[in-house]
């Protein structure tokens, strides 16, 4: 999912994806020669589980269901929105609802990024992430938060937006690579922190039958399409990745389609993870071009 799955989700916040928000479209330091890429704008629903959990987690079950959207392409900006909705019980017998709904606008160059994510009681919100991103000068990113409350920031001409860095990470696998390291920014957590990335890549696939959720509308559109195995751990940054005690935030993993359909997510937490099966899969329009 150019997930887009998303993003990013962290548990010692409300439970959130933006890194199922995170995997989609145009590369940095793309050529002039290299062909562009397109995602194909969609509607994925997953419904989620727990996976595993340690002992002492506090997590003794876990059902939810993740609702993926992309939108845009080609003549306009992307837009991702997700909703991540969990019920949870531990081991003593209490039980927590989390209700986490990210939106996110991309330049398709990589110059803009607007972002909003919020975190729900019920119907009232509880907390709010507002802002927005450019880049200025030679690639410089500048920061400007609304909410929580009004902060600026910078950050260096290195760093990658969700889309940029999903497009940067499909390129790497087209041209064969296995690993790939970035700092990525999607607002999330207060609209302050960054993330260091490393993305390890399995060997790429032709689809079919065999590996497809059956059963899934419109999943015959992903048959005879390249896919590849990813996991994208999420560090602090700063902190060493050659290390081999260095343990994500978390970790991230999935099919990932090169028309940006992303199956068989797994989110892992360290002391448990979640489970993402595809059951709903929408082919949206793409934007109709001017001259076109």
């Amino acid at each position: 999912m150019a997930v887009g799955l998303c993003g990013r989700a962290v548990w010692s916040q409300p439970l959130g994806l933006a890194a199922v928000a995170g995997w989609a479209i145009a590369c940095m330091a793309q050529s002039a020669a290299a062909q562009p890429i397109t995602f194909a704008p969609h509607r994925a629903v997953y419904d989620v589980a727990l996976g595993r959990s340690a002992p002492g987690s506090g997590v003794n079950e876990m059902t939810g269901r993740l609702v993926y959207e992309l939108k845009g392409g080609g003549c306009e900006d992307y837009a991702q929105s997700m909703r991540f909705v969990t019920q949870s019980s531990a081991s003593d017998g209490t039980q927590q609802i989390n209700d986490m709904r990210t939106s996110s606008s991309e330049e398709i160059a990589g110059q803009r990024l607007a972002f909003r994510s919020a975190q729900y009681n019920g119907d009232q919100i509880a907390d709010v992430t507002e802002g927005k991103a450019g880049r200025r000068g030679a690639g410089e990113v500048a920061i400007e938060i609304n909410k929580p409350e009004a902060k600026a920031l910078s950050l260096p001409s290195t760093t990658y937006f969700p889309i940029q860095h999903s497009i940067a990470m499909l390129r790497g696998a087209m041209a064969g690579k296995v690993r790939f390291e970035a700092d990525v920014y999607d607002g999330s957590e207060k609209g302050d922190k960054v993330s260091a990335t490393v993305t390890v890549i399995g060997k790429g696939r032709v689809a079919d039958t065999a590996v497809l959720p059956a059963g899934v509308p419109n999943i015959d559109r992903l048959k005879a399409l390249r896919y590849w195995p990813i996991s994208t751990g999420y560090y602090e940054k700063g902190k060493a990745l050659d290390k081999k005690d260095a343990l994500p935030n978390y970790e991230m993993a999935a099919h990932f389609f090169e028309n940006g359909v992303s199956t068989k997510l797994v989110m892992d937490y360290g002391d448990f993870s979640l489970k993402g099966e595809l059951k709903e899969l929408t082919f949206l329009d793409p934007p109709v071009c001017a001259g076109k």
